[in-house]
């Protein structure tokens, strides 16, 4: 007799651990990421220091 519920629970969790490629793959991802807010970062900060290099020139002379 079926009383209507699922046997087996199927949920979002995967049923095995994350493959060694898929893992890889996801940590160069995110170092990629980190990589591209560092680098915006200090272009940011170089930008600032160039203009208040320039605004110092600028007013000495």
């Amino acid at each position: 007799m079926s009383d209507g519920s699922k046997g087996k629970d199927v949920s979002n969790t995967p049923d095995e651990p994350e493959g060694r490629i898929a893992r890889r793959r996801r940590r160069l991802w995110e170092w990629r990421i980190h990589q591209h807010a560092a680098r915006g970062m200090a272009y940011g900060v170089g930008s600032g220091a160039v203009s208040l290099l320039l605004l110092w020139v600028q007013s000495r002379y």
